[in-house]
């Protein structure tokens, strides 16, 4: 017994990791700059796309914030985020109340078992219905305080900074409720955020401590990867010697690019004593799907329905997110997946499988380009990820679309006999047309209609069928009249 006390006279307490989660557009990314007094990095399309830790300070004591980003295509970057916290800030806009993605958020939080608060804000709208909001989180399942719960709420304005002293004042309340404590002597653990291939800096793995004080020179380990602390960063950018718990960093040092969510622990430790993999269990994702390899898709199979394709991405999260959105769309199959630049081996590999390279917020190499352009591979980029989905799904069509067989142009009209028939005359310019076969009609690259071809004649003499290259009369039957110059198609 005197043993365990000793320990626990040795837990030192630590600051809060806060998670905000809500809404895409309900002000969690202004909130937070309103809290670090300066205004985040601009990203494109004005959304946060990558997970962002901060430490500031309120009242003399340290609070970490995770931003996660708010537009759907996010949701698994949402659950992560919320994993590694300790408290959530669920962002409530007054003007809109709750939307999906702040019930998605309600359930992660519940889920993971992350107590939290309630942040409602842009009450600084004229429009602004706080008993609004209330009525709709209580139905939602949140009940607050003084609203027949116990869940602290705070009334804010992101804008203007009313109510967030408040507001992170009952953040440093619920923190001393769970008690925060790390041991100094215990091995540095923590989480791995994020993962990513850095061009001019190698690999690069942004972290979180929960335990321990992580240093420079400190061997590490995960359970995919392994290294030695070469660098560490702090959240500024700036470098130290070691980190203490609830501190977000950059490690430098890397063998081999850890798995975003996996666990990492210092000094020399045997595989066999971290938990086996459990990303599926942890974090809500399967675990990233490796190279399948350079070979063609096999014939006569299901699999020669699909459309093959190649993910890019800057950073393991994103590749995740848009890995998991694009695993729900029909006859795709995803032929390999990594991060990094779109590379000339990438070009060879969607050559050999017939993909599609997808990139987001990858740059394409010089090489890559000149070949892919030689070879005819397409290549979709974006650093907007609902911009991508959308060029994505242009292609998909364009690619779905079925293939023209025939063709044949119309170049005289000659009568019209009894209710729907034409008598018209053309030329086949690829396929061979048949008597009673249903083509489309169509003009200026558009179809109007179709039709039937109920016989043809070649030099006035009846024909069964036309192949390419050869003028024949057609006696035709369509609701859609037939003029010069329209297209027969199947």
């Amino acid at each position: 017994m005197a043993t365990i006390a000793n320990k626990s006279q040795n837990l030192l307490p630590r600051p809060p990791i806060v998670v905000i989660l809500g809404h895409v557009d309900h002000g969690k990314t202004t909130l937070l700059s309103y809290i670090r007094k300066a205004k985040m990095p601009t990203e494109p399309g004005e959304i946060t796309q990558s997970i962002g830790a901060y430490v500031i300070t309120h009242n003399s004591k340290l609070i970490t914030f995770i931003d996660t980003p708010g537009h759907e295509a996010f949701s698994k970057m949402r659950q992560r985020g919320a994993k590694v916290a300790d408290l959530g800030i669920l962002v409530v806009a007054a003007d809109e109340g709750v939307k999906p993605q702040t019930k998605e958020a309600i359930g992660i939080l519940n889920e993971s078992e992350t107590p939290f608060v309630v942040a409602v804000n842009k009450i600084d709208k004229t429009n602004a219905d706080i008993e609004r909001v209330k009525q709709e989180l209580m139905q939602a399942g949140v009940l607050l305080e003084g609203f027949g719960g116990n869940i602290s709420w705070q009334a804010i304005s992101a804008k203007t900074g009313q109510g967030i002293n408040e507001l992170l004042d009952l953040i440093l309340l619920a923190a001393e409720m769970e008690s925060l404590t790390y041991s100094p002597e215990a091995k540095a653990k923590g989480i791995i955020i994020e993962s990513k291939m850095d061009s001019s800096r190698g690999l690069t793995a942004i972290t979180i401590v929960k335990d321990g004080i992580l240093k420079v020179g400190d061997e590490i380990t995960t359970t995919s990867a392994a290294g030695k602390v070469k660098i560490l960063e702090d959240f500024l950018g700036k470098r130290i010697d070691q980190l203490s718990p609830s501190s977000p960093a950059l490690i430098i040092g890397f063998e081999t690019l850890p798995q975003i969510g996996e666990e990492f622990f210092s000094g020399k430790i045997d595989l066999v004593e971290i938990h086996p993999p459990h990303n599926e269990i942890m974090w809500g994702v399967n675990p990233p799907q490796k190279e399948v390899g350079g070979q063609p898709v096999p014939s006569n199979t299901q699999a020669e329905k699909k459309i093959n394709l190649i993910l890019k991405a800057d950073v393991s999260g994103s590749l995740e997110a848009l890995s998991e959105i694009i695993k729900t769309i029909p006859n795709v199959k995803i032929i390999s997946e990594s991060v990094g630049d779109i590379t000339d081996g990438d070009i060879k590999s969607a050559q050999n499988t017939g993909a599609v390279i997808v990139g987001f917020k990858t740059r394409v190499s010089k090489a890559a380009e000149n070949l892919a352009t030689a070879q005819s591979i397409k290549i979709i980029t974006s650093e907007i990820i609902y911009e991508l989905l959308k060029n994505l799904e242009d292609e998909f069509r364009a690619i779905e679309k079925p293939a023209v067989i025939g063709q044949l142009e119309i170049l005289a009209v000659f009568d019209k006999k009894s209710g729907k028939r034409q008598v018209v005359g053309g030329r086949v310019i690829f396929g061979t047309f048949k008597n009673n076969l249903s083509v489309q009609i169509q003009r200026q690259d558009q179809v109007i209609g179709e039709g039937k071809i109920v016989n043809l004649q070649c030099q006035k003499q009846d024909v069964s069928q036309v192949s390419e290259g050869k003028e024949c009369g057609l006696l035709f039957e369509s609701d859609t009249i037939i003029n010069t110059g329209d297209l027969l198609i199947y």
